[in-house]
């Protein structure tokens, strides 16, 4: 099956290489394109994509706020792929804050983009953790954000789960925290799913950035 992908950002150069990069693939199709966050969910309604790849900064609707507009109001919303010029930046932490599963450079290679898109689809791991460790010891209150420890609280996490949720935000897949563990690839996904549930959060993503935010896990 193909991922399909909605390109939203106001440069049509950009979105123009985006979808020379990801059509070329035969497992990628790109099924539409906004200049502008503001045009974003009417777009998702009529088209179902599997990803939208967003640009962070857009002129009436950043990014940030068409990340929170989507999952707000939209059933079943797709997976969000923040695209941004610079990595280091608190407006791709907010974004990740709002609900985006992951970011991509716009400078990255074609073939980083092709990766990151069927990951961010798949759900199976997390995007560059190394670049999310980062921004969370940058932007991400030092373990002292009383929301995401509260939540941390409720979740209650078994031993085992606390030490899956260690291992996702190293950015571990599935298959790699089952050899780590040395238990079956179901037996890890069905402790990502109670992790996730618990923890209230909507992926891998969210989950991580609550395990920083918290406190659980140092990010530096």
């Amino acid at each position: 099956m193909s991922v399909t992908v909605l390109l939203v950002d106001d440069e049509p150069l950009v979105r123009a290489g985006l979808r020379a990069v990801l059509e070329a693939q035969p497992d990628i199709e790109v099924v539409g394109e906004a200049a502008d966050g503001a045009a974003v969910i009417p777009l998702v309604r009529r088209l179902r994509p599997d990803v939208i790849a967003m640009d962070v900064r857009m002129p009436l609707l950043d990014g940030i706020e068409a990340t929170r507009a989507v999952l707000r109001t939209v059933d079943d919303p797709p997976k969000i792929l923040v695209v941004t010029t610079f990595e280091n930046d608190e407006y791709v932490y907010e974004a990740l804050r709002a609900g985006a599963d992951g970011f991509l450079l716009k400078r990255a290679r074609p073939a980083e983009i092709v990766h990151a898109v069927r990951l961010v689809a798949s759900g199976e791991s997390l995007l560059f953790p190394a670049s999310v460790r980062q921004l969370a010891a940058q932007y991400g209150d030092g373990g002292g954000n009383r929301a995401a420890r509260a939540a941390l609280d409720r979740a209650r996490l078994t031993e085992r789960e606390a030490e899956v949720l260690r291992l996702m935000t190293r950015g571990l897949s599935n298959a790699e925290i089952a050899d780590g563990l040395v238990v079956g690839t179901e037996t890890v996904k069905s402790h990502v799913s109670a992790v996730l549930a618990k923890l209230g959060a909507r992926d891998r993503t969210q989950a991580v950035i609550t395990a920083y935010e918290s406190g659980f896990v140092a990010p530096g």
